[in-house]
């Protein structure tokens, strides 16, 4: 299991920018709490890469993400990232069991939730965004209303992390990646 596999992958499967975009969000995010409980950033960050690589090609409930880990399966990938795509999955009801598991489901939606917020920002990315600027959004209900709130909310409580301090982890592993999510780079401080 290596990155460079990964994204081979991902892209094989996924020609969508935005869903490639989406995938390395989750990558980034997924990273940066392996950091922070300590995990195996390599796994965690790869599984949040393939967490929907088969999601274009295979969007139905009854095959997505089933199709795609089993794919993964075949192709000798970790258990334990499969369990963690699977969990990611709430129709699924497969227990998140590990800190990883808990991590892919409480940033997949917030992840969208926030590009959609850095494509409407003046600035176009995430920098400075405050929480209470995104729970705000969070009420608008017009606004990317394909996001999941409850997913929101309930992945952080899930995750034992305060939704503000959540809103922060994944709102900053995404602007340090700004240039693959499509955002604008931070403007340096004068």
């Amino acid at each position: 299991m290596n990155r460079d596999d990964a994204y081979t992958l991902l892209t094989e499967h996924t020609k969508s920018e935005s869903l490639i975009r989406h995938c390395l969000g989750v990558e980034a995010a997924m990273r940066a709490y392996a950091r922070r409980f300590g995990g195996d950033e390599e796994l965690w960050g790869i599984t949040g890469l393939l967490h929907d690589f088969d999601y274009e090609q295979h969007p139905t409930a009854a095959e997505h993400p089933m199709w795609g880990c089993a794919l993964l399966e075949r192709l000798g990938y970790p258990e334990a990232m499969i369990h963690a795509i699977k969990g990611h999955a709430e129709y699924l009801n497969v227990p998140r069991d590990s800190p990883m598991d808990k991590a892919l489901f409480a940033v997949d939606e917030l992840v969208g939730f926030l590009t959609a917020m850095a494509y409407v920002r003046p600035a176009k990315n995430l920098a400075g965004l405050e929480p209470s600027s995104v729970r705000k959004k969070m009420r608008d209900k017009a606004f990317a209303r394909a996001v999941n709130r409850d997913d929101i909310t309930g992945g952080a409580a899930e995750l034992g992390v305060d939704l503000d301090e959540h809103i922060r982890i994944v709102a900053g592993a995404m602007q340090a990646q700004a240039a693959a999510l499509g955002f604008a780079p931070e403007e340096p401080a004068s």
